[in-house]
């Protein structure tokens, strides 16, 4: 008996800040408060897991670097993007979001799981601190 293997690669691969604003579409948020998106990916820089891991305020939210790298290590990541939105509909980063993707770009190199962007959204636009 002759066996056939079909192999499926997997979709939603982020070839740009573009790609990942239709996924975050995707998602169910309250956009009256800050949500924050985890996107992890394989090596390929295809999605293998998408979650809300923090939730905040009118305009801020905690973010702690931990609890995004344990999530991405436990997905067996190579590299992940941050995606949050601001209630206000502005999409400049403050200050803390700089800082914050600063330090998740430092702490990833460390481990070897890069963070390739932190993307700001709302219903309509996004901005990548990446470009």
């Amino acid at each position: 008996m002759k066996q056939v293997f079909i192999l499926k690669e997997l979709e939603n691969k982020i070839g740009q800040p573009g790609d990942l604003f239709n996924n975050i579409k995707e998602i169910n948020i309250d956009y009256e408060q800050e949500n924050l998106i985890l996107f992890c990916l394989n090596t390929k820089k295809q999605i293998v897991h998408s979650e809300i891991v923090f939730k905040g305020g009118l305009n801020s939210c905690s973010v702690d670097p931990k609890t995004i790298f344990r999530i991405a290590l436990k997905h067996n990541s190579d590299s992940v993007i941050i995606a949050h939105n601001h209630p206000s509909g502005d999409l400049q980063p403050s200050i803390d979001d700089i800082n914050v993707f600063e330090m998740l770009k430092k702490a990833g190199e460390i481990i070897e799981v890069r963070c390739l962007d932190s993307v700001i959204f709302n219903k309509k636009e996004f901005y990548s601190q990446r470009d």
